[in-house]
Formats: structure tokens, sequence, C-alpha cells
């Protein structure tokens, strides 16, 4: 008997899917004109965990645009994530840690959505379930 996917795990794939486009896309659209700038971003970046203005401008262009095309790729995904929760953790508490919710808003809803990024990792449609493709036990799946 042949059975077919069922419709909630193709629409949770392809949400999966939509999410990490949009979410990756957007870090991607944040992080590359720090890297297309990066010498002006040393000398007016903050150094807001005392590592340095360099090392912090280097961390946030990996966290943003590097692992930003991982996700959009779903590359790696669970472990790419990471880096943005730390990026926007930082942004959140420290960075504009005394400032309004309304200016610390977008780091929110960045780390939000990491965590359910990190959870449902990188989805059917990705380059992780290309390369590391599972057997599964359920029938239908």
């Amino acid at each position: 008997m042949k059975t077919l996917t069922s419709p909630v795990s193709l629409n949770t794939d392809f949400a999966t899917l939509l999410l990490r486009l949009v979410f990756g896309g957007m870090f991607i659209y944040h992080g590359y004109p720090k890297l297309a700038n990066y010498d002006q971003m040393v000398q007016m970046f903050g150094d807001p965990i005392g590592i340095g203005n360099e090392l912090s401008v280097i961390l946030t262009i990996f966290g943003e645009f590097v692992c930003g095309i991982l996700i959009v790729l779903g590359l790696f995904t669970r472990f790419a994530v990471v880096p943005v929760f730390i990026t926007m953790l930082v942004a959140y508490f420290v960075a504009h840690g005394k400032d309004e919710f309304t200016v610390k808003m977008l780091p929110f809803v960045y780390l939000f959505l990491s965590v359910i990024i990190f959870i449902l990792g990188s989805g059917k449609y990705s380059v992780d379930a290309a390369l590391f493709k599972k057997t599964s036990n359920n029938p239908t799946r």
C-alpha cells in the first residue's frame, strides 16, 4: 500500500523553508554592509563585550553575513543559528541594554526566531536534507 506525505509535514517543511529564507536573508542584508564597509565599521563600532572593536565587528559579520548564508542554504542550520542567537543577545542586552523596548524590538524578534529555527532545524528543503538523508521508520514521511 502506497502512502502519501501528510499535508501537515509538507506545510511544516515549506514553512521552515520560508522562515529560513526570510530570516537568513535579513541577516545577509544586515551583515553585508558591515563587510563591505569593514574599515569604517571598525572605527565606529562599539566594543560591547570588551574584546575590542575589530574582533566585535568580525564576530558580528560572521554571525550576520556568514551564518545568514548558511541559514538560507539550510547548511548546518542549527549550528549556524547559535552565533546569530549570541549576536542578538549582545545586541538586545548589552548594545541596546538601556534603550526603550521599541529600539530593542528587532533584536528581540530575531532572538525569538533563532530559537524557533534551532528547534525546527533545516527542514526537508535544505542542503542538510540533501547531504545527510536520514532514513525514517515513519512510513508517512
